[in-house]
């Protein structure tokens, strides 16, 4: 399995090596931002570098996550474990939570 954390200090040297923002949190939300609309374009236009523009969003999350001192492999393992205990119903077509973890 992958080591988020590793990753997430790794990113996180690499911008601070290359001389990137680590400071601006609103800032890297709006590179993020800018990464998902990259990728929903790759995707809508069926480019071939769609893999490439999600990796870009991995990495800028990551990078995100260690500037604002999150351990997102904790976070994404809590909360795939709370989806899984939510129930879901369909009424009148619409998908509803019924239970929450």
């Amino acid at each position: 399995m992958i080591d988020l954390k590793k990753l997430q200090k790794q990113v996180y040297a690499n911008k601070v090596a290359k001389g990137f923002n680590v400071t601006d949190v609103h800032k890297e939300f709006c590179l993020l931002y800018e990464e998902v609309a990259e990728a929903n374009r790759a995707y809508y236009k069926k480019l071939p570098d769609i893999g490439e523009e999600l990796a870009d969003i991995t990495i800028y999350l990551l990078g995100l996550a260690e500037i604002l001192k999150i351990n997102l492999e904790d976070e994404i393992l809590k909360k795939i474990e709370k989806n899984e205990k939510r129930e879901y119903q369909r009424k009148n077509g619409i998908l509803k939570r019924t239970k929450d973890a």
